[in-house]
């Protein structure tokens, strides 16, 4: 749970922001904001989406290179940009911003994260992080331990003219994921990756636990941290994550926040020795991709920082939780088809084994919203109102079409040209897409057309 203090709710912003201590751009006090995510096809940018697209206060931007990706399928605005690499891609955003009045933007990726904090003098849009400063010491792994190293622990670099003691561990100074780290058990090995990769450092291997501390930052102090172990990780990812307890965190948050003056919400990560010591892996002052585990517990990041940003003042009160999360490949769809009415089943589509498919449910009021006729319709042999009553689906239907008689077809019932048609038989959908021309799904199939895009 957070809470939101406004500061003089009803005060008109001038159309030109002012700026904080650390030169950010202040965002307008009253909401609804246009919230830029960029790149929108990262974890990052999907976590943010995910934390923001049910939200009152925020219409949701996406911003992509050009190409086929996922974000497609998950934001109904979508906007082209090149890489940041590139030199249009500044002119181009400045466009962006102005054309659909962007007032925030959150990176959601590294290099961009950086290349923006660059850039805040010619935005006129928030971009939502902390300084060009702090944002530039956290993308440099030697930088972010050399500011850290008299506060916390941090990880013993070697040289790599020297001999070292195997193994150890290298990563690129300014890397992300798990891109290019591993860890070298032979001399051979070790020449071959220096030799080929300049921008290598080499750290002292830690082999034990792995945690990611997700905290949130006002300019005075530190208000939220929570750190979840990193049970299982994939490319960088962590795919099976859980909440634990570990005074020691908070204690490493404070300092870090008050070192690197970080603002709004960032994350640090940290890896145990061989006897059981916490170091420090890296800080980064954004959403973290597996943020959602924390989240869940109570502080939307996305929308706190948004709410801070703007000027309000922010409380966080969050619930011990003992709940794990599991991250995997998901499935978007997009089905651009119109559908000028939807007929579902009920026995085996709508109820299967007496209980409710709630992602039918979803798909009933997403036609709703739409003004998409629903239709019941149904070969149930008991009494139907009973059932309807029993399952709290009553009073859910635009018409509800009960044919006792099995042997009529639910095809004769079906009246629209654009229909779709949900049912668990085969024979009643074949005979529907014979008869009708209409679209026919069972209930697994029937999930293409639930639109998540926001």
């Amino acid at each position: 749970m957070m809470r939101v203090k406004a500061k003089a709710a009803h005060q008109r912003c001038p159309q030109k922001q002012p700026k904080n201590r650390a030169g950010l751009v202040h965002l307008k006090h009253n909401y609804p904001w246009n919230v830029l995510v960029f790149p929108a096809a990262s974890e990052v940018g999907l976590e943010i989406h995910r934390a923001l697209r049910n939200c009152k206060e925020v219409i949701l931007h996406g911003a992509n290179q050009a190409g086929q990706n996922i974000a497609e399928f998950v934001f109904k605005r979508m906007h082209r940009l090149p890489p940041v690499y590139e030199s249009d891609c500044l002119p181009r955003l400045q466009e962006l911003i102005t054309t659909n009045n962007i007032d925030a933007i959150f990176p959601a990726h590294d290099d961009v994260l950086l290349w923006l904090a660059n850039r805040t003098d010619r935005l006129s849009a928030a971009v939502i992080s902390s300084s060009a400063q702090t944002c530039s010491i956290c993308r440099s792994k030697q930088a972010t331990y050399k500011a850290l190293r008299d506060v916390i622990r941090v990880p013993k670099l070697l040289n790599t003219q020297e001999q070292p003691v195997f193994p150890v561990f290298v990563k690129p100074d300014c890397g992300q994921g798990s891109y290019r780290a591993r860890c070298i058990n032979d001399n051979e090995a070790f020449k071959l990756a220096c030799a080929r990769e300049p921008d290598l450092i080499v750290m002292e291997h830690l082999p034990g636990r792995e945690y990611t501390i997700d905290c949130f930052s006002t300019k005075d102090a530190v208000i939220f941290s929570a750190v979840r172990e990193r049970q299982k990780t994939k490319t960088g990812i962590a795919t099976l994550s859980r909440p634990i307890d570990m005074p020691i965190a908070r204690t490493w948050a404070e300092r870090i926040s008050e070192k690197l003056d970080l603002q709004g919400a960032w994350f640090f990560q940290m890896k145990e020795d061989s006897n059981g010591k916490p170091c420090l892996l890296e800080v980064s002052p954004r959403i973290a991709g597996s943020m959602a585990l924390s989240r869940a517990a109570g502080p939307n990041f996305p929308l706190l920082s948004l709410y801070g940003f703007a000027g309000h003042s922010i409380n966080i009160e969050a619930f011990h939780s003992e709940m794990r999360m599991g991250r995997s490949l998901d499935v978007k769809f997009i089905y651009d088809r119109p559908i000028e009415a939807l007929y579902i089943d009920f026995d085996d589509t709508l109820v299967v084994n007496g209980n409710v498919n709630t992602r039918m449910i979803s798909l009933i009021f997403q036609c709703r919203n739409r003004n998409i006729p629903v239709c019941l319709l149904t070969h149930h042999p008991g009494n139907l109102e009973v059932e309807l009553t029993r399952t709290r689906l009553a009073g859910l239907f635009d018409r509800i079409i009960h044919i006792p008689d099995p042997s009529e077809a639910k095809a004769d019932f079906i009246t629209e040209k654009n229909a779709v048609f949900v049912d668990d038989s085969f024979r009643e959908r074949s005979e529907a897409a014979k008869l009708c021309g209409v679209r026919c799904f069972d209930a697994a199939g029937a999930e293409c057309l639930l639109d998540e895009r926001s």
